[in-house]
């Protein structure tokens, strides 16, 4: 199955049209004509089994024909990561965290950030292309960056856990998860996070925690906390 992606269309409607850029991509490049089958998600959980009604390059008409709703996960994986210093890196664990199945995702400035500057609008287009590619009907959030200090200063439910390299009194993040309760991660940029950094996490309740015995890159802890919550939960 392909599937197409609009926030825009809702169970209330019997007819939707895709902007001219989709619209090109449908008829031009995939070459769909009347009456093919397109299924249709606005990452909220919905699926609709639609059907190309006009044919058209710059207004791709289509008739809804039945939807269904996919029930919520039990649980919400939110992972703050600090941008890593080349982009293509963050790109690569904004993909595959997808495929995973996070649901929230916050770019986070540290002190030993080398990257201050997102592209938000291209990490919401690879959030989008990857929940299509893995055929995931709901669409993870993409929060703002925000500075570590106030990012800490929100209020957070359930499990708060900070990975760090620093040698301290840690347990593995798969010994302490429990099952269907909200995760908060804390994932530090290549130089880690500073001394200060970490004791401001401690003093909000975060619980510091092991990824493994091996020094992980960003990118790569941060994909490996997705996954270890993600199969905890299934």
């Amino acid at each position: 199955m392909q599937l197409f992606y609009n926030p825009n269309i809702n169970e209330s409607l019997t007819s939707f049209v895709f902007d001219k850029e989709e619209s090109k991509h449908i008829i031009k490049v995939l070459r769909k004509q009347e009456r093919d089958i397109l299924y249709v998600t606005n990452g909220l959980g919905y699926l609709f089994k639609t059907m190309i009604a006009l044919a058209s390059d710059s207004k791709c008409t289509v008739n809804v024909l039945s939807f269904s709703k996919q029930d919520k996960p039990k649980f919400n994986l939110h992972i703050a990561v600090a941008p890593t210093k080349m982009n293509e890196r963050y790109e690569w664990f904004l993909e595959k965290a997808t495929e995973i199945g996070i649901q929230e995702i916050t770019p986070i400035i540290c002190d030993h950030s080398e990257r201050k500057i997102i592209k938000m609008d291209r990490f919401q287009k690879i959030i989008e292309s990857a929940m299509k590619q893995s055929l995931h009907y709901f669409l993870p959030k993409l929060n703002e960056p925000i500075l570590l200090k106030d990012f800490l200063k929100k209020e957070i439910t359930g499990q708060k856990f900070i990975a760090h390299c620093e040698e301290s009194d840690k347990k593995s993040l798969k010994s302490q998860l429990i099952s269907n309760e909200n995760v908060t991660i804390l994932i530090g940029p290549e130089g880690d996070f500073s001394v200060k950094e970490i004791e401001m996490a401690l003093n909000n309740k975060y619980n510091p925690i092991s990824l493994g015995e091996t020094r992980l890159r960003t990118e790569t802890a941060a994909l490996v906390a997705c996954h270890s919550v993600v199969f905890i939960n299934n």
